[in-house]
């Protein structure tokens, strides 16, 4: 999938947004600036989401939850983690039961950790914008690709 631009990845945001449900996990991969935040902003906000949604590189998880946002949602950013053993205090397998989870950088976990994951990865494209290519679980069969 072609994106042109971040207008594109905010509206792919959006438009997953109507597909989500708590429990399901996202992953969002790709180099800095690739896109990933963008499509977590475009979700969140129109999961009703006020205001933008700030990058959770420092906090590591950003929680929100009815009434902020239509669902519970994690956002995460794994980046600052050195080894996979740091995810243990990061609650994950509890948020992951009754939240949507939205991880970047989930390379730094290992593959084991997503297996039922909606797994998207940004590429510059040789014209300009991302190239988003999906693995897509059984899970998201029916709801993917969202345009």
């Amino acid at each position: 999938m072609e994106l042109a631009d971040e207008a594109a990845t905010l509206r792919l945001g959006a438009t997953l947004a109507g597909r989500v449900r708590a429990g399901d996990v996202i992953t969002l991969s790709g180099g800095l600036g690739a896109g990933k935040t963008t499509l977590a902003r475009g979700l969140l906000a129109a999961l009703g989401l006020p205001g933008e949604a700030p990058s959770p590189t420092f906090a590591i998880v950003q929680t929100y939850a009815p009434p902020e946002t239509r669902l519970p949602v994690a956002h995460i950013d794994l980046y600052r983690l050195n080894e996979p053993e740091e995810a243990e205090e990061l609650g994950l397998d509890e948020l992951r039961r009754d939240h949507l989870l939205l991880v970047e950088w989930p390379e730094r976990l290992g593959a084991s950790w997503w297996e039922n994951a909606l797994r998207l990865r940004f590429e510059e494209a040789p014209q300009g914008g991302r190239r988003l290519t999906a693995e897509v679980p059984p899970s998201w069969e029916a709801r993917w690709p969202p345009i």
